[in-house]
């Protein structure tokens, strides 16, 4: 919708899952480097660990989908909030089992270890990516530890990438679940972006999208979407794209910090004080907006108002739809 105005020749913040905007930081890195490294050598069980939104899902279907792995066959299972009858039919529909198998749980694994050393045999390397798994109840990852048992003599036939948030390592030092704490084989963890990481996050999608950085937000947009977004990339690009249709609705070029902090406004956004304390946009928005105005962002030409005020004039991001005021 913006994309002419801005000069770009595709959105480039969508959510949805896009290897071709993937970004690296060194931690981002040393976590694919692992997963490449856990499929290629047949690591029985991987954990990867990041807060919701810093891209684990992207880093996983890039290894998967990577050259290194093209002779890697995988199976997703991203609601892991199942029964465990339930969840032997989803992994027997998605390994494409028998009904029968989906029904009865003997079936299924005499089933699925036949398919694996057919694979197997076939030189394919078969993984089960396990997403959310901090969801996982205590039954299901028994019986995932369970799954990750089935071998030859000389190796692994199902290999299994558990990836979660930070609180499933809490739950892997619970003494019911040592088994499964002792068969992780590789660990990585993503962090979220530091300040010049955003920035450089931003930049790369926008070059991607074969736009300019500079003429879409300014330096101190940027660092009010940092803050916010808690160097979070989901919530950068939820951030990014709305501030985006709200200058493309007022006809502003470069986004500057007061359309960000409309947008933090909307979506009721918190950032952490030094203490790690979460602070709601609202308590110090006008602080933030009145101490904006005299600094080189407000050589957009955006106002220097109070928030109400502001809130009021301007035109909502939808207004391009109907006749613009």
């Amino acid at each position: 919708m913006y994309q002419r105005f801005y000069g770009l020749r595709e959105l480039p913040f969508e959510l949805t899952t896009n290897p071709k905007f993937l970004f690296l930081t060194p931690r981002h890195r040393e976590a694919l480097s692992n997963l490449q490294y856990g499929v290629c050598s047949a690591k029985p069980l991987t954990v990867m660990l990041g807060e919701a939104g810093t891209g684990k899902t992207t880093l996983l279907r890039t290894v998967l989908e990577s050259e290194q792995c093209r002779h890697v066959r995988w199976v997703s299972l991203n609601n892991p909030v199942l029964t465990p009858e339930d969840f032997v039919r989803t992994l027997a529909a998605r390994f494409e089992l028998s009904a029968e198998a989906a029904e009865s749980k003997a079936a299924f694994l005499d089933e699925l270890e036949r398919v694996l050393r057919e694979r197997r045999s076939r030189g394919e390397v078969t993984v089960l990516v396990v997403d959310e798994a901090q969801s996982l109840s205590k039954d299901l990852l028994e019986e995932i530890r369970l799954l990750a048992n089935i071998e030859t003599s000389e190796e692994k036939l199902l290999l299994v990438i558990l990836a979660g948030q930070p609180e499933f390592a809490e739950r892997l030092n619970d003494p019911g679940l040592r088994q499964l704490k002792q068969r992780v084989a590789l660990r990585c963890e993503i962090a979220p972006f530091e300040l010049p990481e955003t920035g450089a996050y931003i930049a790369s999608r926008v070059k991607t999208a074969g736009g300019e950085s500079a003429r879409l937000f300014t330096r101190e947009a940027v660092m009010a979407i940092h803050d916010y977004s808690r160097g979070i990339p989901r919530t950068i690009n939820v951030i990014c794209d709305n501030a985006l249709l709200s200058g493309f609705a007022l006809g502003r070029q470069p986004v500057g910090r007061q359309i960000v902090m409309d947008v933090i406004r909307d979506f009721d956004l918190r950032r952490e004080d030094a203490d790690g304390r979460q602070t709601a946009e609202g308590a110090d928005a006008d602080v933030l907006l009145e101490s904006s105005a005299g600094s080189p962002d407000s050589a957009d030409g955006e106002a220097s108002s109070d928030a109400p005020a502001h809130a009021a004039a301007r035109p909502k991001r939808f207004a391009f739809f109907g006749a613009r005021s």
